[in-house]
């Protein structure tokens, strides 16, 4: 496995063990992680720290051009909001681990010339759907149902 969707899915799985949404991202700028996170809604009482944005957060304030040469690893198929800091910041690549439990805006992104690949991952596709089966209300919360 790659290592960079590893070390989402450790982020994804930090989530978990915290009692949170298990849904880990990193961002990757010349073959280094320069931010990593994962979902903390649940832990900080946030309206916004989805994966995505907590790695973006994590990884600090940043020249636009590290940002149009970086790759965004996340477990999940990106949602409005976290695709929208993508767009925002110009991030031309998104690696997906799965998108079976929740599809994204992969096609919004793809229209705006963003690559986006999505791996399929089993060990994502597990994770969630243990996670959206033992607290359903809680998933629900998080994607704004």
């Amino acid at each position: 496995m790659d290592k960079f969707m590893q070390a989402a899915i450790e982020e994804a799985q930090l989530g978990f063990n915290e009692g949170g949404i298990p849904i880990g991202s990193v961002l990757v700028y010349s073959g280094k992680i320069i931010g990593r996170g994962h979902n903390r809604r649940v832990q900080k009482g946030s309206a916004i720290l989805h994966g995505e944005m907590d790695a973006l957060e994590n990884a600090g304030r940043l020249p636009a051009s590290v940002y149009k040469e970086s790759t965004l690893y996340t477990t999940l198929s990106p949602c409005p909001m976290c695709s929208g800091a993508i767009l925002l910041y110009g991030i031309p690549k998104v690696i997906v681990g799965e998108n079976i439990t929740f599809m994204g805006e992969e096609e919004h992104l793809k229209s705006r010339g963003v690559s986006v690949e999505v791996l399929d991952d089993e060990t994502c596709i597990n994770l969630m759907t243990k996670f959206i089966e033992e607290k359903p209300a809680l998933w629900n919360e998080d994607i704004g149902v």
